[in-house]
């Protein structure tokens, strides 16, 4: 059978254009070290790295979220430090001038002025904050959540803030809880479950605070910390020893929550330093599959690449003798 010279071209411009492809395909790789640089490569391995660099947007987002929630918690913990240290500070003071035979009323209106300033330090902490967000007004970070009078205006919002795949933990501490140890008796606790719960069948405006105003039987009594150095300092101002006297023991209930809460913000920190800790792994782990399936082994690449340019000089050559470049080689 005679083959005719379209054929002989047809299948030498087959070969060589395959093997162009191929230098062309092994020259990426070379260039960009990926085996994989379209999807059409490896239609599975494309959607899996897909999958993994997606989930790995959403770790780092994550970890975003856990160290801020992180910086609130830290600077929460300092300021929970700062009022333990006002705390103690005022109980030292109280020993010092609970009895008449180691105080004077001179002494006692010097001191006052010292609790002043403990008082002042208290609320200046209370209305800590981290950029433009207030750390202890709860849902209410806008604005200031103790005055100068020592009174709440911050709400009992936990800001929750999602550090993992539906993993979810407070970042904030409201401030009627850390400056209240009991503060579901509190007025402010109260006041909070009657703005966030108004009843429209309540009794007038001064029974509703007449009851409001009686404590519960089984109740804790509420230690309020500005109400003590308030209580503290007028005390000294009167030389009212029994007034003095009387708020060591509340004093220690407010350190005893203070170191409460503190402990309760150290876990949540600890718990966010783990889940960035796991987060990293993962991380890492993901990195490695997404290097097996798209990097290219540039031995083999290198490799297969000298490989392919000896195919095609050989089909170059191989191509003098199947096309006969004149007429008269033509006519043998």
């Amino acid at each position: 059978m005679r083959v005719s010279d379209n054929t002989n071209f047809g299948v030498v411009r087959d070969s060589i254009t395959r093997s162009r492809s191929r230098m062309e395909n092994l020259q990426t790789q070379n260039a960009t070290l990926k085996k994989l640089n379209k999807p059409s490569d490896d239609p599975v391995g494309a959607a899996k790295v897909l999958e993994v660099r997606t989930d790995k947007v959403n770790n780092d987002q994550f970890q975003s979220n856990a160290k801020l929630a992180e910086a609130f918690l830290n600077n929460t913990d300092h300021a929970l430090e700062d009022l333990s240290e006002v705390v103690m500070r005022a109980k030292e003071i109280a020993i010092n001038q609970s009895s008449n035979a180691s105080s004077s009323p001179e002494t006692r209106i010097g001191v006052a002025e010292e609790v002043k300033q403990l008082y002042q330090q208290a609320v200046s902490t209370g209305n800590r904050r981290i950029g433009d967000r207030y750390l202890f007004g709860g849902y209410k970070t806008n604005q200031a959540p103790v005055d100068a009078e020592g009174n709440y205006h911050g709400d009992d919002g936990e800001m929750m803030t999602e550090i993992g795949r539906e993993v979810y933990i407070g970042m904030n501490v409201p401030g009627f809880h850390a400056f209240n140890t009991a503060p579901e008796s509190s007025g402010d606790m109260r006041r909070l479950q009657q703005e966030k719960n108004p009843d429209k069948s309540a009794p007038p405006q001064a029974l509703r605070t007449l009851a409001s105003e009686e404590p519960a039987l089984d109740a804790p009594q509420n230690v309020n910390i500005f109400q003590e150095l308030k209580t503290l300092r007028v005390g000294l101002l009167t030389g009212d020893t029994n007034a003095i006297r009387g708020t060591l023991e509340r004093f220690d209930d407010m350190l005893g929550k203070i170191v409460a809460t503190r402990a309760k913000v150290g876990s949540r920190v600890q718990g966010i330093q783990g889940n960035i800790s796991a987060m990293e792994r993962h991380n890492i782990t993901n990195a490695q599959l997404t290097s097996s399936i798209e990097d290219a082994d540039m031995t083999q690449v290198v490799s297969d690449l000298a490989k392919e340019e000896t195919v095609f000089k050989s089909s170059l050559a191989s191509s003098k003798h199947l096309i006969q470049p004149t007429l008269l080689e033509f006519l043998r």
